[in-house]
């Protein structure tokens, strides 16, 4: 009981702090309108001072919590995603509050310890309000570009030196400084080794543009570049995988223009081929989805499996080059496949059917798309007796799907057939309940123009 008692006082306190801190705060913006334009500078800086101060405390309540529980104990399966729920941030911003917290929030040994901070110098500026975001990052990035042989002792001069230079000049000049200090480390520079080209590969697409384009930023590691050049030297060559509106007269496209071309011959003679197998229970594959009175105008767009919006004109044009699975539904009106309980697992109609309706993990905040998602029985489990009706399944990402049995995450549908994921009561903030991620026009369009 007593433990109880000094949980609810230490909330009171908490909630009074936050209050305080609020209302001070107020107060300043009452009083912006009376100061003059030097006094405004004033107190912009000193309040750039305070809000850099914050992120120590942030520090060390991340280390504690990480310290002394587990993230399956607070309802999640992991650290960013107990960040993402509870704040209402994604996963990324998470994993680089985690990540900074660890470099510079207190630390415990084993025997309970406590050490200071790992770049000490860069903490304690940062807990006086010396330094920014942006001084962090270019320190952390020094941090990281450090080679392995650097031993502790030169690590710890170099944060000093950092820290103190970073507390009175501005990114510009730290980020010259920090590649100046690294080259006087490491002047030889990093010796090539597949370890560290494996570590910094990787290839990933942006966020689709509105005219329906997307960046691509990656790197390459040597072996990965061997093999891309060899294909490209055949299919982006002077007229080879020419699309079909350039087919007549000269080849006028640039060399990147050809690069992009053959990229997209490389993937449809993989699709073609019929080698890639299945994933996730249905034939690799371009699924689409669209409604019967945009394909009956050639006009809208229609939407893959992987969340890319395409042109229906294009889709037409996909269609008559490979087999594609296509499910058009009524704008208005949608039908159900019922299979009760004669089967555990959905079918492959089903699952077309849930890239149609959910597009991807109905989780608030998931952002995986259908081909990487899984199908979950959203009403009733399967060992509860659920069915395996489609109004009773889900779109679920692996990890989402596997929340439920482990922690005290529910599901349901509500009554206009969405599904809602319920956290448990220590991650309860208000947050939504239903995941439009995947149907961004819920939120610009009348409920009744929506379609399913």
């Amino acid at each position: 009981m007593s433990v109880v008692r000094t949980s609810v006082r230490c909330m009171g306190e908490v909630s009074s702090a936050i209050e305080a801190i609020k209302s001070q705060l107020a107060v300043l913006g009452e009083m912006c309108d009376e100061l003059s334009h030097r006094e405004l500078v004033y107190l912009l800086s000193e309040l750039t001072a305070a809000v850099w101060s914050v992120p120590a405390l942030e520090h060390r309540i991340l280390n504690r919590l990480t310290a002394e529980t587990e993230p399956s104990a607070l309802g999640e399966s992991s650290w960013k995603k107990v960040l993402a729920t509870a704040l209402r941030i994604s996963t990324k911003d998470a994993g680089a509050r985690l990540e900074r917290a660890a470099n510079l929030g207190p630390r415990r040994a084993m025997t309970g310890q406590v050490l200071a901070p790992l770049w000490e110098a860069t903490a304690a500026a940062q807990a006086a309000g010396l330094i920014g975001g942006e001084h962090v990052e270019i320190i952390a990035k020094f941090h990281k570009d450090l080679p392995s042989w650097v031993d502790v002792g030169t690590r710890e001069v170099a944060d000093t030196q950092l820290a103190q230079l970073a507390a009175g000049v501005g990114p510009a000049e730290l980020d010259a400084a920090a590649g100046q200090l690294l080259m006087m480390i490491d002047q030889d520079g990093p010796e090539p080794s597949d370890k560290e080209q494996a570590r910094r590969r990787g290839l990933t697409l942006g966020p689709q543009r509105r005219d329906g384009t997307c960046g691509v930023r990656g790197t390459l590691t040597a072996e990965a570049r061997a093999v891309v050049e060899a294909v490209l030297a055949k299919l982006a060559a002077p007229g080879m995988s020419l699309p079909e509106a350039e087919t007549a007269g000269p080849d006028l496209r640039t060399q990147a223009q050809r690069n992009h071309d053959a990229l997209v011959a490389m993937g449809q003679m993989a699709l073609m081929s019929g080698d890639l197998g299945k994933h996730n229970g249905l034939p690799v594959t371009v699924i689409v989805s669209t409604t019967l009175q945009d394909l009956e105008k050639g006009a809208g767009l229609a939407v893959t499996g992987g969340g890319t919006r395409l042109p229906i004109p294009t889709l037409i044009r996909m269609a008559a080059r490979a087999h594609h699975y296509l499910y058009i539904y009524d704008k208005h009106t949608s039908e159900s496949l019922y299979l009760g309980r004669t089967k555990r697992l959905a079918s492959a109609a089903q699952r077309i059917v849930l890239h149609a309706r959910d597009r991807g993990c109905t989780r608030p905040g998931c952002t995986v798309c259908g081909y990487n998602a899984q199908v979950h029985h959203a009403v009733t489990d399967w060992k509860n007796d659920g069915h395996t009706n489609i109004d009773d399944l889900t779109f679920a990402c692996g990890p989402d799907n596997r929340l439920i049995e482990k922690t005290g995450w529910t599901t349901r549908k509500n009554a206009k057939g969405d599904t809602e994921w319920l956290p448990p009561p220590a991650l309860d903030t208000g947050q939504r309940r239903v995941n439009n991620y995947h149907h961004p026009e819920r939120y610009l369009l009348p409920e009744d123009d929506q379609g399913p």
